[in-house]
């Protein structure tokens, strides 16, 4: 059972976290590298909660967010992605499970347009000249609480 508040008690520290580095991106264009590692780094803890095994479990986290870096630093390099999105997806990999982590890419790429739209409408109506800067970690973290939100949902009643 203390394993299962453990479990729970990660979860929403994740989401704190992914609210944090939506509010620093909205305010300064950057997601703190501090919050990134510590995202990544309590990513094990949240493992052992889980009870999840180094084979295949947690070999494959590891994989697809080596994969998940080695897609998103080629965007990085294209200037598609700033570097904070891309650690802060790195990290989410480490939480997420391999489907459900192609769900948030998706949910992303969907928050990630609107706010798109929404941004480029503000920046054309108050006529600014300068380039037009998302903040992508808005998306990313919209997306990151959408896929764990059903697994907080489920928090069994305290007896």
């Amino acid at each position: 059972m203390m394993m299962t508040y453990i479990h729970y008690g990660l979860l929403i520290a994740l989401a704190i976290a992914l609210l944090f580095a939506a509010a620093s991106d909205i305010r300064s264009r950057t997601i703190h590298n501090w919050l990134n590692a510590g995202i990544a780094l309590a990513a094990p803890a949240f493992w052992w909660a889980s009870g999840l095994s180094l084979w295949p479990d947690v070999a494959m986290q590891l994989g697809i967010a080596a994969l998940a870096f080695a897609l998103f630093a080629g965007l990085f390099a294209l200037r598609m992605m700033g570097g904070g999105d891309v650690k802060l997806l790195t990290a989410l990999a480490l939480w997420i499970e391999p489907g459900t982590f192609l769900q948030l890419l998706i949910i992303m790429a969907l928050a990630g347009g609107a706010l798109t739209i929404v941004m480029g409408g503000y920046h054309f109506l108050r006529r600014e000249k300068e380039r037009l800067a998302i903040p992508y970690g808005v998306a990313i973290a919209f997306a990151g609480i959408w896929v764990i939100f059903p697994k907080l949902a489920s928090v069994p009643a305290i007896a």
